[in-house]
């Protein structure tokens, strides 16, 4: 007997070795494919012992020794996987490779893997169709999601899975396909992810089949219809997500039995009718249904909700008061009732646990004033109330607020000053005031408050003089405050605003003279100062600014309208002591005759000194002329004109002026010179070049007849035949490109013949991807600003010129994403940009 034990204890033993040996070699197969991606994960997959497999890091085994977990998800490898092998591993039940960088497709082979419960390719880069998986019928959890599958997904495979827990397939761009009624057979699942992986029409009676679900999303998809009634079986589901889609009617009468619901998100629908079924939701954590065609009141029983931490409900038809209990039983964090019909005063205890970062209740008719208790929320971030009828006096700690990046109180009926409780404000980005009753003078102290981009004062009833520390505010891009009381002079100080673009004080009682520092301030594009008591001659330093809007009008200047601003019609109406030699409308400039012959005096002094200068010129062109020619055929060869229209110079107008002296900029692929033609106009001529390390004096051409045009004058800094205002979109769009991703616009990785444009495009499948391509040296906090730039990168970029953008278009798109507060961020990208 005992010799019977012993033999049958080696059997086992030769039995447990065989297996560990088989499976060891799959395993080391899979280590040989993505070791270069990340060593350090697969180090301990090494031969030690006869149960070596068992002891690598991610691989369970079971009683036998034989395999049967693999999971190295999240563990940053890329490379393809050995797929074709993977199923030797013949007690494998899970395989676990998400969130990874995983590439290539997924063979049929993967069939062979009859054992598996558990797969999870998702949040990975495959690529193509995935393969049929009808023999996988023991699966219970599989998660495909956000991996780049396509073309047709093998829905009728989900026939022999029945005992799927878990489906996850969303983030896919799949064709197009009604909902499967494959997945409505499947009873035992308890999760339903299919949102943006193409599915269309309604959504089938049978959902309310499968009523174990606990979560159900279907986001971003082509639904229509209305929600099914059977959906309110589904008594057991936590989360349900909907939104942008084209559902239409109202939500399902009984949808409030869904008790255990915690986020309910059906936004960017076209639902309609009221709330009413959603009272008796105690449990909500969450609810958004905003950008939707719903009416009536808001249910007050919210206000009891302990957990209800999040409300987004604007662009609705909501009517009635907010209920006055919101937020004073759970840690409320977020409320957005904008544009709505919503009248009473706003709720005071939203922030009573003081976790409240955002108060959004723009567009309504709200009325009363500002709770008290809001002045103490340290936790509030944006604070936004305009557009109602709102009235009293802003609670001085509002002012003040730690974390505050938005105070938007603009079209209301508030008075009383600002205090000096604004120096507190050290994250205050934008102050909106505008078109209110708001008095007295500015504190001095609002110059504390650094980070402001943008203040808008303007049709208020401020007095006073303006304080000079509105010169501490270095970032400030945005300054209104036109239609107010204001006296005195414009303070010296405005001049240090080096970020300046827009400044309105027009229709105030501003005097003295205009400073001329305003005309060093390099980004200034528009400057009001019409209808004030201002005096003196106009700044010829105004000359060098490249305004889209100048008004001086209404003032009391006087002396000469300089030169070059004469073409600003109607600027300087209303200024009686002005006068121009060019403008009919203003008298003409009259010398003294001191002046007269001091002029002339200088004219033949200059006269004289010309003369002189040319006689020398001729001297040294002389000197020059055979040297000259030896340069100019070395660089004839490394120059080549393209023309978008017709010219009136050639190459020998402008190879004389590339040199180092007149260079004026660099950029990835060559240098740009500036050169004055003989007829006076001014260009700038682009030398391109191979690779950056090719310097002025190389030879290489960069386009020849022999091998054409090269990538770089193609990425060239939208090569067309025909030019126009399109073709500066596209170049601006590039720019905004290069800062939002901190690429050059060719890189290696990028790929042969493709340049940042393309390399965006292809990265546009997901929001993950997509926040992917932001640069990582833009923080959290503005990385959702960074995408509004892309955003209008991308339409500046589209391959039809017909189709892109105008730039007034642009800037307005710009200034609606409100992207101050990445202000710091582009200035900084903006000079990397430059030194590339």
């Amino acid at each position: 007997m005992s010799r019977n034990f012993g033999f049958l204890s080696l059997l086992v033993f030769s039995l447990f070795s065989f297996v560990s040996s088989s499976d060891l070699q799959v395993l080391l197969n899979i280590k040989s494919s993505l070791l270069n991606s990340n060593p350090g994960v697969l180090a301990s997959w090494k031969l030690n012992s006869v149960s070596a497999p068992c002891s690598f890091t991610g691989v369970t085994c079971d009683a036998t020794g034989s395999v049967k977990e693999i999971d190295l998800s999240r563990q940053a490898l890329s490379g393809k996987f050995p797929f074709a092998s993977l199923c030797d591993l013949k007690s494998l039940q899970k395989l676990s490779l998400g969130f990874n960088s995983l590439s290539g497709t997924i063979p049929s082979d993967i069939n062979n893997c009859t054992n598996l419960t558990y797969l999870d390719l998702g949040n990975n880069l495959f690529s193509g169709t995935f393969p049929e998986f009808s023999s996988l019928s023991h699966l219970q959890y599989l998660y495909l999601n956000n991996s780049a599958f396509s073309n047709v997904f093998p829905w009728k495979s989900l026939r022999n899975a029945k005992r799927l827990v878990v489906l996850s397939l969303g983030d896919n761009p799949f064709d197009t396909t009604p909902f499967p009624e494959e997945v409505v057979s499947l009873k035992s699942l308890t999760w339903l992810y299919l949102s943006n992986c193409s599915i269309a029409g309604k959504i089938p009676p049978a959902i309310g089949d499968l009523t174990e679900l606990r979560n159900l999303e279907i986001s971003d998809s082509d639904l229509t219809g209305e929600i099914p009634p059977e959906i309110v079986k589904l008594t057991k589901l936590r989360q349900l997500e909907l939104y942008n889609n084209s559902l239409t009617g109202k939500l399902p009468r009984g949808f409030g039995s869904l008790t255990n619901l915690t986020r309910v998100d059906a936004s960017m629908n076209y639902l309609e009718g009221d709330l009413s079924e959603l009272r008796s939701l105690t449990n909500l954590v969450s609810l958004q249904l905003f950008e939707n065609k719903l009416s009536g009141e808001i249910p007050p029983e919210f206000g009891e909700f302990e957990d209800l931490v999040n409300l987004s409900l604007y662009t609705n038809n909501l009517t009635g008061p907010l209920p006055q209990k919101l937020g004073s039983v759970s840690d409320f964090d977020f409320i957005d009732a904008s544009e709505n019909r919503l009248t009473g005063p706003i709720p005071p205890d939203m922030c009573k646990r003081g976790k409240m970062k955002d108060l959004l209740l723009l567009q309504n008719n709200l009325t009363g004033s500002i709770p008290e208790s809001y002045a103490s929320c340290l936790t509030l971030e944006r604070f936004r109330v305009s557009d109602n009828s709102l009235n009293g006096t802003v609670p001085a700690g509002l002012w003040g607020l730690p974390k505050v990046e938005i105070i938007d109180l603009a079209v209301n009926n508030f008075e009383g000053p600002i205090t000096a409780d604004v120096k507190n404000a050290k994250m205050l980005g934008t102050l909106y005031l505008a078109f209110n009753k708001f008095s007295d003078e500015l504190p001095e102290e609002i110059g504390e408050a650094e980070a402001l981009t943008k203040v808008e004062l303007n049709d208020n009833r401020f007095s006073g003089k303006i304080p000079s520390s509105i010169g501490k505010l270095k970032g400030l891009s945005s300054l209104k405050m036109q239609s107010n009381g204001f006296s005195g002079n414009i303070p010296d100080s405005i001049g240090s605003c080096s970020m300046l673009s827009d400044l309105n004080m027009a229709r105030n009682s501003l005097s003295r003279e205009i400073l001329h520092t305003l005309g060093s301030l390099p980004t200034l594009n528009a400057l009001n100062l019409s209808d004030n008591k201002l005096s003196g001659r106009i700044p010829e330093s105004l000359s060098s600014l490249r305004l889209s809007l100048l008004d001086l009008s209404k003032n009391m200047l006087s002396g000469r309208v300089p030169l070059s601003l004469s073409s600003y019609k109607g600027s300087f109406d209303g200024n009686p002591g002005l006068c121009s030699m060019t403008i009919k409308s203003f008298n003409r400039c009259i010398n003294s005759s001191g002046s007269h012959r001091d002029t002339r005096v200088f004219v033949l002094c200059l006269v004289f000194g010309l003369l002189i200068l040319l006689a020398s010129l001729v001297f040294y062109l002389y000197l020059k002329k055979s040297e000259k020619k030896e340069k100019r055929t070395l660089r004839r060869e490394s120059w080549s004109i393209k023309s978008f229209r017709r010219m009136s110079f050639t190459e020998d107008d402008i190879i004389d002026s590339i040199k180092e002296e007149n260079l004026i900029g660099r950029g990835g692929c060559g240098d740009v010179y500036r050169v004055l033609l003989g007829d006076g106009k001014e260009l700038a001529v682009k030398h391109l070049r191979r690779s950056s390390t090719d310097s002025f004096s190389s030879a290489m051409p960069i386009l020849n007849e022999k091998e054409g045009r090269s990538k770089e004058f193609e990425t060239e800094y939208g090569y067309a035949s025909k030019v126009n205002e399109k073709c500066d979109v596209y170049s601006f769009g590039v720019v905004l490109m290069e800062l939002v991703t901190g690429k050059k616009p060719i890189e290696a990785e990028f790929g042969e013949s493709k340049d940042i444009v393309n390399w965006v495009s292809n990265n546009l499948k997901s929001k993950e991807s997509v926040m992917e391509i932001v640069d990582k040296k833009i923080g959290e906090m503005y990385r959702e600003d960074a995408i509004k730039m892309l955003r209008v990168a991308i339409l500046c970029t589209a391959r039809q010129p017909g189709v892109r953008p105008t730039m007034r278009s642009v800037v307005q798109m710009i200034e609606d994403a409100e992207p101050c507060r990445l202000m710091g961020i582009v200035i900084s990208k903006e000079s990397d940009v430059k030194s590339k």
